[in-house]
């Protein structure tokens, strides 16, 4: 069965982005960026905001509030090009012009529980917090992976990850610090029916 990984870049607090900061916050250094290039093949799983966005930097739109891309940040798009992608949207049309990318109208739990039963190689979703959200409810995640740049983002901050998240169990599987500062944290999640001293019936 295909592992399914959850897969977030996230300030100190929690954000997946902040008002006027660059790419990764303006702190990507040489480790982890070629961890990056090391990093095995994935299909990428994102919602239609993701897309729209990820889209845009692809052919140069880039939102505004946002700096413009570094080279590093245009080669990681690049790649993010030529790998496989699905969206799951119900309001994107067909076709989508970005190479590579099949849309999926369908319940997204449904199709991804579809496809860990069929062919090889991992799955990772890319941004998308509510799809990421939804398959986590679900619990057909295997992976639950963190990396958090050394920043908080309190005034500025865009996109909370784990608001609406249900309570979760994580067993650490690998741990890292990238140049001397930033953090990666892997973990393994267990969905709960609810905290441990929750009373029962």
């Amino acid at each position: 069965m295909r592992e399914l990984m959850i897969d977030f870049i996230t300030s100190l607090d929690g954000y997946a982005s902040g008002e006027g900061w660059p790419g990764w916050w303006g702190l990507e250094g040489p480790e982890y960026l070629a961890w990056l290039g090391e990093q095995p093949p994935v299909t990428y799983l994102m919602g239609a905001n993701t897309y729209r966005v990820m889209h845009g930097f692809f052919v140069g739109d880039t939102p505004p509030g946002t700096a413009e891309m570094e080279a590093e940040e245009k080669a990681s798009v690049d790649e993010l090009t030529r790998a496989p992608k699905v969206v799951f949207s119900a309001s994107l049309e067909e076709p989508l012009t970005w190479a590579n990318t099949t849309l999926v109208r369908g319940d997204a739990v449904q199709a991804v529980r579809a496809m860990k039963e069929e062919g090889s190689g991992i799955l990772s979703t890319l941004g998308s917090v509510s799809l990421s959200r939804s398959l986590l409810r679900a619990g057909i995640v295997d992976r639950f992976r963190v990396v958090m740049f050394p920043v908080i983002t309190g005034a500025t901050g865009a996109e909370r990850i784990y608001d609406g998240y249900p309570d979760v169990a994580l067993d650490m599987i690998d741990h890292r610090t990238f140049d001397g500062r930033t953090q990666l944290v892997e973990y393994r999640p267990r969905v709960l029916e609810g905290p441990p001293l929750a009373p029962t019936a």
